[in-house]
């Protein structure tokens, strides 16, 4: 009983949990059962809240801290300013909103954690995990297996390779993961912190093989587009990572190279994704060829062959209609917003119901849209000060305090939270979604802040505020 106690108050135990399980529920058939165990999990995370806040008072040691509050606030706000059917499920994203900050981005709060050796353990589940579900994905497309149920389709899904994974958007974003999670393990110096040995070098290439294949045969030019940033984030840093003053003269040269360099990859890696797609196209049918010997040729060859693209040629997937209808709903409310559970009740009450229900979820497909809409202009310009102030303190120490040939894990975290920044302009990625995406972003930005303390440890500095003195951090 003791023991079971002490879990219950150990949120590294519980973010560990939490990733874990939101990760099965994007796996075929363990979906449901995951999603059970993760209602238990979500009122673990809420209590873990509670405890951080009045027992441990990690609020004095939040970093911009007072945002996070006014942010929470201006949600809080919004749901009573528009109560209606769906106010249930805006306490549920209230407190979801609270877990994100205070649980995963607020592991800089937690004092003797050994933040590295946390994250190794989970970077060594995902690269287990999706080593295993990846290579059983492709052994069951090379033997054409297939199986549709409701709302279960592999291992191809609408002409894209979707594995056993339930969407080929989500194996394409978990596939980018762990690709980072592979080059995290590889830096000597988080092994040393982490206090652990690395990881197989055959599990290693396994991973990234599957993964590499996997993310360029699942079509997702969302996921693709953040792999791409992850790599020109990674390039960035390497060219301007010093820390003598540079002139400007060598400022524009580096800049020129990155802007090259960046072209080049994009060009490249978009190439190789058709290249390998239809590799694999002419491999599938071959395949098919040869294992079927009651049909003819022509029978065969004349149905839809696999080409792993998109049945929907639109380059935006619906995303512009999306936008336009967002504007329609923010202007309902342009202030305070709408409140986030409101915008499926919104649309049918005000726009016909055009954004629907099954499409995106009470999300627009934005992660920026979703909150300027969800809490109006005051919620999002809240929320935009937190993020550029907590990035300007990230890059500063990142630029000036590491160099391109740096063993540490910071270079690294700092390019996949940019590459997700992009990536959440064309999917509901930031904020408002209780998933394994949301949740990882906000884990990776938590791992990020732990370097706040190193670099920048918490001194006695205060602001005044009439009366009140107000700790430097917390603003």
């Amino acid at each position: 009983m003791t023991r079971f106690k002490e879990l219950l108050k150990n949120p590294s135990k519980f973010r560990i949990s939490y990733l874990v399980v939101l990760f099965f529920c994007n796996i075929a058939f363990i979906q449901i059962p995951a999603y059970v165990c993760l209602v238990f999990l979500f009122f673990w995370g809420v209590y873990l809240v509670y405890r951080k806040i009045v027992k441990d008072k990690c609020f004095d040691r939040l970093r911009f801290g007072l945002w996070i509050v006014a942010f929470i606030a201006v949600n809080l706000l919004t749901m009573l300013i528009n109560i209606s059917m769906s106010f249930f499920y805006n306490i549920v994203i209230l407190l979801h909103i609270s877990i994100c900050f205070f649980i995963f981005y607020g592991i800089h709060t937690e004092k003797g954690l050994n933040s590295k050796a946390e994250l190794y353990k989970v970077c060594k589940f995902i690269i287990y995990a999706t080593s295993i579900f990846g290579a059983l994905g492709f052994i069951l497309m090379m033997s054409n297996v297939k199986f549709e149920w409701m709302w279960i389709k592999f291992i191809i899904f609408e002409n894209r390779y979707t594995g056993v994974y339930i969407n080929p958007n989500i194996l394409g974003f978990i596939s980018v993961v762990s690709i980072v999670c592979c080059h995290l393990s590889m830096k000597p110096d988080f092994l040393i912190k982490a206090k652990r040995t690395r990881i197989s070098r055959i599990w290693i290439a396994i991973c990234l093989s599957v993964d590499l294949f996997s993310l360029l045969l699942c079509d997702s030019n969302a996921s693709f587009t953040l792999f791409v940033c992850y790599v020109i984030f990674t390039l960035i840093f390497i060219y301007f990572s010093s820390s003598a003053r540079m002139k400007k003269r060598q400022f524009f040269i580096k800049s020129v190279a990155v802007l090259v360099a960046a072209v080049y990859v994009v060009f490249t890696a978009f190439m190789v994704r058709t290249i390998c797609q239809r590799g694999f196209s002419h491999l599938v049918k071959t395949n098919t060829l040869d294992k079927v010997a009651v049909k003819t040729i022509n029978e065969i060859t004349s149905g839809e062959a696999i080409t792993f693209n998109h049945v929907n040629k639109n380059i935006d997937s619906g995303r512009l209609k999306l936008i336009k209808e967002s504007f329609k709903l923010f202007q309902l409310s342009p202030v305070f917003g709408i409140s986030n559970g409101n915008i499926i009740e919104y649309s049918q009450k005000y726009l016909n119901g055009t954004l629907s229900l099954s499409y995106h979820n009470s999300d627009i497909h934005n992660g920026y849209l979703t909150i300027i809409v969800s809490t109006g202009v005051v919620g999002f310009l809240i929320f935009a000060v937190w993020g550029l102030k907590f990035g300007k303190h990230i890059v500063f120490n990142l630029f000036k305090r590491q160099n391109a040939g740096s063993q540490d894990i910071l270079p690294c975290l700092f390019a996949f939270c940019c590459g997700y920044l992009v990536y959440s302009l064309f999917e509901k990625a930031l904020l408002y979604d209780i998933s394994f995406m949301v949740m990882w972003f906000w884990y990776m930005l938590g791992m990020t802040s732990v370097y706040l303390n190193k670099y920048e440890p918490l001194v006695g500095s205060h602001y005044m505020l009439k009366k009140y003195r107000i700790p430097r951090h917390l603003i």
